[in-house]
């Protein structure tokens, strides 16, 4: 048993909702669940999630603190790292090493890592990757067993209230338009906003709270809904919380589920029987192609087709591991694919972990990178495919009437095009700053955007550049 001391929390740590630093000393006579995540990574959200369940679960048992270690060189900000970590509540302390100090100190290897302590601080286990909740859960509750009763820590660990300000908005994500109606996710109140183009709330779809709830567009509810897609009457939901895909029927405005079960998992390929049994991975984008709905698994790193007419479902591409990699179905590899955009047979892939843009062939699977080099290769560069350089996209849109696809470049904070057919990558001046953009859609020259960060729906008319701000709700 590794029964070492666990080193101290550096001074060069920025604790982003404490009162004062965190001491070692503070979390003795509980078990600690000391996590080291990515604010962007998948796989660090939903083992934050799983620590969040965890605590309520073993209350004064159990400690959690989570150490946001920075991947891109845009994380480096802490409130940048504060805003994005900020889209969830979290009820325990959070640290950012943006040196990588402590991550160092203990040896890290990978994102997420558990490094679990015992009541006395020393250094008993740690889990990598994000394991099925149950393992970790036998592990922290093994660790309470030994638990030796003690007077009350006279230093309590105090918390910083406050966050984003109350806003009509909170990180709107996914964006699309039908006619003169604007679709908008509000993420962060778990709810899809039926518009007018002026920013007037026509309808709610969603009772405003998170949960897993289909009926009356008052009564149903989602749960950190990501991307949208609509088709006719249909709006189609990427319910990332939910693990699920949702539909709106949006003539009744009726909320039904797709498919998913309301946890995470990989899919059985083939025929469905129930729907609500299928498990994805959070799906963070859908898109539809001939009577097929696609979805981007970004828990996974897998494109998936839901045939909606027989149900049945199918690996089209990826193998799981996170990488940019070309080839035919489970031979490509995605990175976090986050948005989705289609045309005839070619779906168009943002992978957010690989600062790439991908293109698939819906039939056969083959994968194939227009923009990006791999998993830890970015930046911020116009030119030629070879030398273009993206930052964690978060979004792309297809233009309807030219061969251009625009991309929400978030880590950049800019919006920038790509023009098919081996055309080159150039950056959109706009007027002013975005804000870790996460949404995108283009009609009738105007590019709609979801400034995540800034709680805000912008308008840009392509001819102008002139961008005014689309009161949502206000």
């Amino acid at each position: 048993m590794d029964a070492a001391i666990a080193p101290e929390f550096p001074p060069n740590l920025e604790w982003i909702n404490l009162l004062a630093p965190l001491r070692m000393a503070q979390l003795r006579g509980k078990v600690c669940a000391l996590a080291f995540v990515n604010a962007g990574s998948a796989w660090s959200q939903q083992r934050l999630n799983d620590l969040a369940h965890l605590r309520a679960r073993h209350g004064d048992r159990l400690h959690v603190v989570a150490v946001h270690v920075p991947r891109f060189e845009h994380e480096r900000d802490a409130r940048r790292v504060g805003r994005r970590l900020g889209r969830q509540k979290y009820e325990f302390p959070i640290a950012h090493d943006p040196d990588w100090t402590l991550w160092q100190h203990y040896g890290i290897e990978a994102w997420p890592t558990v490094v679990l302590l015992d009541g006395e601080g020393r250094i008993r286990e740690r889990i990598v990757g994000d394991g099925p909740i149950r393992e970790l859960d036998a592990r922290v509750s093994k660790l309470g067993e030994e638990l030796v009763p003690r007077s009350l820590n006279p230093d309590p660990i105090e918390m910083r209230r406050g966050g984003e300000p109350h806003l009509p908005l909170r990180f709107p994500t996914g964006i699309a338009t039908l006619g003169n109606y604007l679709y908008v996710v509000d993420s962060g109140h778990h709810r899809v906003l039926e518009c007018d183009q002026g920013g007037r709330v026509l309808r709610q779809f969603g009772s405003g709270g998170p949960g897993f709830i289909d009926g009356p567009m008052e009564l149903s509810a989602f749960n950190r809904p990501q991307g949208i897609c609509v088709q006719r009457d249909m709006l189609y939901v990427a319910d990332a919380g939910n693990h699920a895909v949702r539909r709106i029927v949006l003539r009744s405005g009726d909320v039904e589920t797709v498919c998913g079960a309301g946890r995470a998992g990989t899919p059985i390929k083939g025929a469905v029987g129930d729907p609500r049994l299928v498990a994805l991975d959070q799906p963070r984008a859908v898109a539809l192609v001939g009577g097929k709905m696609f979805i981007a698994t970004a828990g996974d790193n897998r494109l998936w087709s839901f045939d909606l007419g027989k149900p049945e479902i199918k690996l089209v591409a990826g193998s799981g591991a996170m990488g940019v990699t070309d080839g035919s179905g489970p031979a490509a590899a995605f990175a976090e694919p986050t948005s989705l955009a289609a045309v005839q047979q070619v779906i168009y892939v943002c992978d957010a972990a690989g600062s790439a843009i991908r293109s698939v062939n819906a039939r056969s699977g083959q994968v194939q990178t227009l923009v990006g080099q791999d998993a830890w290769n970015f930046g911020n560069a116009d030119g030629a495919r070879t030398e273009a350089r993206l930052q964690q996209p978060q979004a792309i849109a297809l233009a309807p009437d030219a061969p251009v696809l625009w991309i929400a470049d978030s880590g950049n904070d800019a919006l920038r095009s790509l023009r098919l057919g081996g055309g080159e990558l150039t950056t959109f001046e706009l007027p002013q700053r975005l804000h870790a953009p996460g949404g995108l859609a283009v009609a009738d020259g105007v590019v709609w955007i979801a400034d995540t960060d800034a709680h805000a729906v912008l308008r840009l008319d392509t001819k102008s550049g002139a961008v005014r701000h689309v009161p949502i709700g206000e």
